[in-house]
């Protein structure tokens, strides 16, 4: 895709397994977007728990956060059931949030090209965003997905054991206190139990078009709007350099 100027926030929510990390990197990486995975950051923090054990873990997780690589998380294996357990239970956690949510909201105040992916980013982390999308996928279908990625580690794992547990998870994001998963009403929606990835990425693809388009459109507008006041102030110095000069000619 040839380099041009862009300047467009997107943020993509959906349950687990839904295909939104999927999508999410797929589009920023075609718009050249930077990219960061909310739920990527909460099992990184409930990694990190995990293996200290922190007396204190907002105090913790602040220091671990405050200069934090994401490039250096995205390489880590953080997929096992024993950090999905415990993720979901420090998602719950209002303190928890707060401290992650200070990283998003940062990492998109700095980024202005950015695709953000998560459970809450059109609501909560980015309200604002250009462009939301919102994604959903059959149980069966998200079940069998996640089962096919945890089966290169655990052969021994059964589908219907990772089905009930994206249920479960699914449930519990819904109806937790703290940032509970939530459509945005201006959200687009991406079935990925219709579509593959290369559909999905074309539906996602003209909405984004759409979205540059007008901003390219607007910011014209803007630009015609400029030249046209200062023309305008232009005729007005004229016309009152006139009046001045008539009134030295007839004094």
């Amino acid at each position: 895709m040839k380099s041009r100027k862009k300047f467009i926030q997107i943020s993509c929510d959906g349950g687990a397994a839904t295909g939104k990390s999927t999508g999410a990197k797929l589009i920023a990486k075609k718009y050249r977007l930077k990219f960061l995975s909310s739920g990527l950051l909460y099992r990184y923090a409930g990694l990190l728990i995990l293996k200290n054990k922190p007396k204190n873990k907002i105090s913790f997780l602040k220091k671990k956060f405050k200069n934090l690589n994401y490039k250096k998380i995205e390489k880590l294996n953080m997929h096992s059931q024993e950090i999905s357990n415990y993720t979901t239970i420090i998602a719950k956690q209002g303190k928890i949030r707060k401290v992650l949510k200070k990283f998003q909201v940062e990492f998109a105040k700095k980024n202005k090209n950015c695709c953000i992916e998560g459970r809450d980013i059109s609501i909560n982390i980015l309200p604002k965003s250009d462009l939301k999308f919102f994604f959903k996928c059959n149980l069966n279908i998200a079940a069998y997905r996640r089962y096919k990625e945890l089966k290169k580690e655990n052969f021994k794992i059964k589908l219907k054991d990772v089905k009930k547990a994206l249920r479960i998870r699914n449930l519990s994001d819904s109806k937790r206190k703290n940032s509970p998963l939530l459509r945005h009403q201006d959200s687009i929606e991406i079935d990925t139990g219709k579509l593959d990835k290369t559909r999905m990425l074309s539906k996602m693809s003209v909405e984004v078009e759409k979205v540059l388009k007008k901003k390219i459109w607007q910011r014209n507008k803007s630009k015609k709007k400029i030249v046209q006041s200062i023309k305008n102030s232009s005729l007005s110095l004229i016309e009152i350099l006139k009046t001045e000069s008539l009134k030295k000619t007839r004094s």
